[in-house]
């Protein structure tokens, strides 16, 4: 490409390309249309760029034994030439021998750690190349110039162009003035690629919080002061200011999530995002573009590239609820992110880096899961670092009054209605309930009786309906002090609910509606209570 006089309207055509440069805002499209214009020039048999970035390859490099420095070398990122000989390399990849060059090493580490250019005129006049580059003679490659790409005061890497003529003196002027463009159109790409990285992190991190905004909606914060939850406690307090990896063990509709953002509330992340995703809910086709993003075109549908879970969670937390749901075939790629943190986006080469804490949450026994073949063993060690167990709501019944009583503002509040009055009647109600669908199932029930009050007293239908079924927990209806040998006649029985409807009347002043009321305190709907008082005939006293 470098010629004498004669070529300089060659070099000129480059102006016109410059505006075009400047344009393409994607840096791998920008560095390999470079290397392909200087690449089509009829004396150019290579162009390549090598950029500055950290030391990645260290172990495998065959450079390894000249690096002085780990933390930083030259990656070849761009390369374009015409391959002549079998025994040439091919100058259309990036992965050879000097795909990683140490700072210092060699013209062209010397180049990316000093910002001097090297130009050697023709190689025919250094020996030292044809002995440690034989493939240049064979190629019969004259001159060699290399420019550093810098902005300001910063070396941001090296442009190299390999000649099948001697390089011209104008050569290292033109080459330097392109370098030049290289680094302005290259900073303008990096940034316009950065801001589109953050668009799209908010964007998405957007998405996903609205998500878990109407989740957080289930629990509110954690209420509890049974042992088991006081233990809990303790042992989330001690947890969630590393970044242990914490694996929430519970059954459904125990509040894991709850427990899950406790955690990176009082954690050193709780500035960045915490992402949830329900792996029962992720189709098994979009798993891998789910978490790891994919890129335009990578499958049919792929409109636009799209950061994954792990893209929108990085600085902060992810929240893998129902873990034990991933396909077991995936399981690996999971396992390599949270050993490597690094994975690749669907469709895309490059790799990327992630820095999340992983807490996980799970209603499966995941050993047993393990033993059957159904999960990855050594997933599940990396899971199980530190397990919580989240107690079920038969085991801490003393924390049900506090929960209701907390359900009920929450939801008057949202519903925009007003709060009735909860009773100790009812709290005893529903302490004698078993609940299967733990504290979800509570917060449901607690707002249907509120829907259902619409300014009368609350019934709770649901620990009713179990009652007639039988489902009751009679220890919980008897008490430490009953007598299960008892057994009352009809009449007996029926003389015992007239005197506690008297009871209930007498104590409400024969309130019957309303908070206070004698239906409220016997816990049934006032239309109950009148029918049963005109059943038992009972008469209000002058």
């Amino acid at each position: 490409m470098f010629l004498a006089a004669d070529y300089k309207p060659e070099f000129e055509s480059f102006t016109d390309h410059l505006l075009e440069l400047a344009q393409i805002r994607a840096v791998d499209q920008l560095l390999k249309r470079m290397v392909t214009l200087l690449a089509e020039r009829p004396h150019v048999a290579a162009a390549r760029i090598w950029l500055v970035d950290e030391g990645d390859v260290c172990s495998s490099c065959n450079m390894l034994g000249r690096c002085q420095n780990r933390s930083s070398c030259l990656h070849l990122v761009a390369s374009a030439g015409s391959r002549r000989t079998d025994r040439t390399p091919d100058w259309t990849s990036i992965h050879d021998e000097y795909q990683r060059i140490p700072l210092g090493v060699g013209k062209i580490g010397q180049v990316g750690s000093t910002g001097e250019a090297v130009v050697v005129r023709d190689l025919a006049e250094d020996p030292s190349w044809a002995q440690r580059y034989p493939w240049a003679a064979q190629e019969n490659i004259r001159g060699f110039n290399a420019q550093p790409i810098r902005c300001k005061d910063k070396i941001l890497g090296v442009l190299a162009v390999f000649t099948g003529i001697p390089t011209p003196d104008a050569g290292r002027d033109w080459l330097r003035i392109f370098a030049d463009h290289i680094a302005v159109a290259l900073t303008n790409a990096q940034a316009y690629e950065e801001i589109e990285r953050l668009r799209a992190q908010v964007e998405i991190e957007n998405v996903y919080l609205e998500e878990e905004l109407r989740e957080a909606k289930a629990f509110g914060d954690i209420i509890g002061h049974n042992v088991l939850m006081q233990k809990l406690m303790r042992q989330l307090e001690m947890v969630a200011p590393t970044d242990a990896t914490v694996l929430i063990l519970g059954e459904s509709g125990t509040g894991k999530e709850l427990v899950a953002r406790e955690i990176h509330r009082r954690s050193r992340r709780r500035d960045h995002p915490l992402i949830r995703v329900n792996c029962a809910s992720v189709p098994r086709e979009l798993y891998e573009s789910e978490f790891f993003g994919h890129v335009k075109g990578a499958f049919t549908g792929a409109i636009k590239d799209r950061s994954g879970r792990f893209e929108a969670a990085n600085g902060g937390t992810l929240f893998l609820d129902e873990v034990g749901e991933i396909p077991l075939e995936l399981q690996s790629k999971f396992l390599r992110v949270l050993q490597e943190r690094q994975y690749e986006r669907v469709g895309e080469e490059r790799t990327r880096k992630v820095d999340v804490r992983i807490v996980a949450a799970t209603n499966r026994d995941l050993k047993k899961e393990v033993e059957e073949g159904r999960f990855r063993q050594d997933l599940y060690y990396r899971l199980n670092v530190f397990p919580l167990e989240v107690p079920p709501l038969r085991d801490r019944k003393d924390d049900i009054p506090s929960l209701t009583a907390h359900f009920l503002e929450q939801a008057a509040q949202r519903l925009r209605l007003p709060l009735p009055r909860f009773t100790e009647a009812h709290a005893r109600l529903l302490q004698s309930y078993d609940w299967p669908g733990n504290v979800r199932e509570l917060q449901n029930a607690v707002e249907r009786a509120l829907i259902l009050a619409q300014n009368a007293s609350l019934q709770f239908d649901v620990p009713l309906n179990d009652l007639a079924s039988g489902r009751i927990n009679t220890d919980a209806v008897s008490g430490p002090q009953s007598d299960a040998s008892v057994i009352l006649t009809d009449v007996e029985l029926r003389q015992l609910e007239v005197r506690n409807t008297l009871a209930a009347l007498t104590k409400s002043a024969w309130k019957i509606h309303g908070e206070g009321g004698a239906a409220e305190l016997l816990g049934v709907k006032p239309t109950t209570l009148i029918s049963r008082i005109k059943k038992l005939n009972l008469k209000k006293p002058d």
